[in-house]
C-alpha cells in the first residue's frame, strides 16, 4: 500500500496552479489487519513521509533511482536500432482460434462455418460479439473461404509453440504489416516489453514465428522486432539469405542505417545482421545489466550499449547465438538430456508439484520428470515460470511423447541458458568499464 501526499507551496495539500508541487510519499506492508490498525491510530501529521523530486518525463510518485539516468540514455534504444516493429498478435479469442494441435482448430472451424444457427455457434464455440467484430458476419464471410488453409505454428509462451488459425476475419488484430515478414519465412523476432508490472525485468524471447502479444507476460505486452524485412522483388534488397536446399531469397536487414555505422565506429568492423541480433539478445540475458538498468527497464523499451571493442562484441554476439539456439531447441546439444520420465502411465497431467530433494516435477501421484534442479525448475522468463507454467497449461491433458521429449529438452535448456548468463556476465561487465 503507498500513497502520495501534495502540498502547494503555502503548505497545503492541494495543488498550486503557479507552481509545481511539493510531492511527499509514503507506504505501508504487511496484512490488511495490520494496515487497518496504522491507518486508525496515525493521520497525515503523523505518518512519515519521504519527500520526492519528480523529473521529467515521467514525473513518478514513487521513489525512483535515477542516478545512472545519463548513461543509460547514451544507449540506443531498441525502437531507435530496428526500423519496423509492432505488438504482438491479440486474438481475443484464443480459445477459439489457438490450440494445442492443427487437429483441435480444423474441429472448431467445421462448426463455426456448419449449419448450426448463430445462437448455437457462440453457445457451443463462447464466441460473443464485440465492437468491432460480430459473429453473424463472419460466419458469412468465412464460409466462402478455406480457413484451415491458414492454419500455423504459433509462438505462444516461453518454449510453448501452438497452433493458431491467422484469418484475420477471426482475429482482432493480426499485426500482419509486420508479421508477414516472418510467417512461412526464415527470420528471428527479438521480443520485449515497453512497461511493466512485474517487480523484476527479465521480459525477453526470442522467435521465429508469428507471435502473441502475452509471450512473456499476461500483464504486460509483447513487442516484436523482426530481424529481417522481406520486401517485394521490385524493391530491391541487400542481403541474401540461403534457405534449405538449393533455393535461395532475398531479404534486407530491419537495423537503421544510423545505428550500423555506430556499431560499426565502435570497434571498426562491419558485422553481419545476424551477429548484431545476436549481440543485443546476449546483453538482455546479462544479470548485471538486468541489475544496474532495472529502474528504466521497468517503464520503457531497453537501451543497447554499443561494444567497447570488436573483441566483446564477438564474445557477447557468440554467447548470444549460443542462446538463440538454446531458445528456439535448436541447439545440438539439447539431442541428449539427463532428464528423465521414468514410470509409465496415463500420462494425463492431474496436480503439478516439484519436490526439491529428489529434484522431481511430478505430473499425477505416479508420474514425474526427474533430474529438474532447483535452480531450473525456478527460473523464469518474463513474468512465467517456464517449467511449471508448460504443465499447468497442460492439466487435465494426456501429454504426447512428443511432450515429453519437448519438456526434457526445455529442461537442459534452461540449464545452460543460466550458464550462458554467467559466461555472458564475465564479457559484459567489460562494456561497463
Amino acid at each position: 500500500m503507498n500513497y502520495p501526499y501534495i502540498k502547494d507551496k503555502w503548505g497545503r495539500g492541494i495543488m498550486s496552479e503557479k507552481k509545481l508541487a511539493t510531492v511527499f510519499y509514503a507506504d505501508l506492508w504487511g496484512l490488511r489487519e495490520g494496515k487497518y490498525e496504522y491507518l486508525f491510530e496515525n493521520d497525515m501529521e503523523t505518518t512519515k513521509w519521504q519527500k520526492l523530486e519528480p523529473v521529467a518525463p515521467y514525473y513518478f510518485f514513487v521513489p525512483k533511482d535515477f542516478a545512472l539516468q545519463a548513461e543509460y540514455e547514451k544507449f540506443w534504444k531498441v525502437t531507435e536500432i530496428f526500423k519496423e516493429w509492432t505488438e504482438g498478435v491479440k486474438t481475443h479469442r484464443d480459445h477459439f482460434v489457438v490450440g494445442f494441435t492443427k487437429e483441435e482448430i480444423i474441429q472448431r472451424l467445421r462448426i463455426f462455418t456448419g449449419k448450426l444457427p448463430d445462437e448455437l455457434i457462440a453457445q457451443s464455440l463462447n464466441l460473443k460479439d464485440t465492437g468491432s467484430w460480430k459473429l453473424a458476419v463472419a460466419r458469412q464471410k468465412v464460409k466462402a473461404q478455406k480457413p484451415e488453409d491458414n492454419i500455423y505454428h504459433y509462438a505462444y509462451r516461453p518454449f510453448d509453440n501452438r497452433w493458431v488459425c491467422y484469418e484475420s476475419l477471426l482475429i482482432d488484430r493480426d499485426r500482419v504489416d509486420v508479421m508477414q515478414h516472418i510467417l512461412n519465412k526464415q527470420n528471428l523476432g527479438l521480443n520485449l516489453t515497453r512497461r511493466l508490472r512485474d517487480p523484476i525485468w527479465r521480459h525477453t524471447f526470442v522467435t521465429n514465428l508469428v507471435t502473441d502479444k502475452t509471450l512473456v507476460s499476461s500483464k504486460d505486452n509483447c513487442y516484436f522486432f523482426p530481424l529481417y524485412l522481406y520486401p517485394d522483388e521490385s524493391v530491391g534488397a541487400i542481403h541474401e539469405l540461403p534457405l534449405q536446399g538449393k533455393t535461395k531469397t532475398w531479404c534486407v536487414s530491419n537495423f537503421n542505417l544510423e545505428f550500423l555505422k555506430a556499431i560499426k565506429n565502435s570497434h571498426g568492423s562491419e558485422p553481419a545482421p545476424e551477429e548484431i541480433f545476436f549481440y543485443i539478445y546476449a546483453v538482455l540475458f546479462s544479470p548485471s545489466y538486468r541489475k544496474r538498468y532495472e529502474e528504466f527497464l521497468k517503464i520503457d523499451f531497453p537501451r543497447i550499449p554499443l561494444p567497447s571493442s570488436y573483441d566483446s562484441f564477438k564474445g557477447l554476439s557468440n554467447l548470444g547465438k549460443e542462446l538463440v539456439g538454446l531458445h528456439l531447441l535448436k541447439h545440438s546439444s539439447l539431442n541428449e538430456t539427463e532428464v528423465g520420465f521414468p514410470n509409465v502411465g496415463s500420462n494425463k497431467v492431474e496436480k503439478v508439484t516439484y519436490a526439491e530433494e529428489d529434484q522431481k516435477v511430478f505430473i499425477n501421484k505416479d508420474q514425474c520428470f526427474e533430474g529438474v534442479s532447483e535452480e531450473v525448475w525456478e527460473y523464469r522468463i518474463g513474468a512465467y515460470q517456464v517449467m511449471e507454467k508448460y504443465l499447468k497449461d497442460r492439466k487435465g491433458r494426456k501429454l504426447s511423447l512428443d511432450e515429453i521429449n519437448h519438456y526434457m529438452k526445455v529442461s537442459k535448456a534452461v540449464r545452460l541458458t543460466i550458464e550462458f548468463q554467467e559466461k555472458i556476465d564475465s564479457i559484459y561487465r567489460q562494456i561497463e568499464v
